[in-house]
């Protein structure tokens, strides 16, 4: 699989680290109660299908990047600096 960095351009997926569902951009208030931050440190969907997903470019540029994918078939539809994502709200 190849993952296209908006900084470097199209590199090996194992220059990159999974870090799990793009919700992570999504963090509750810091005075959230237990309950909620409960489920969002320990509740994750695991669809089949497309998953927006957060990759740390860890071997490159350093970037975090949200990767719009296909869980069944590891197509990559696209790839976006997490910033850009978590200041556009998206």
């Amino acid at each position: 699989m190849r993952i296209d960095c908006p900084l470097c351009g199209s590199r090996d997926r194992r220059e990159f680290t999974y870090q799990g569902d793009a919700l992570a951009l999504d963090r509750p208030d810091p005075e959230a109660g237990s309950g909620e931050w409960n489920d969002y440190l320990h509740n994750r969907d695991n669809p089949a299908g497309p998953t927006r997903e957060l990759w740390y470019h860890e071997s490159g540029c350093a970037a975090w990047l949200v990767v719009t994918r296909d869980t069944v078939t590891h197509q990559v539809h696209s790839v976006e600096l997490a910033r850009d994502v978590k200041e556009a709200g998206k």
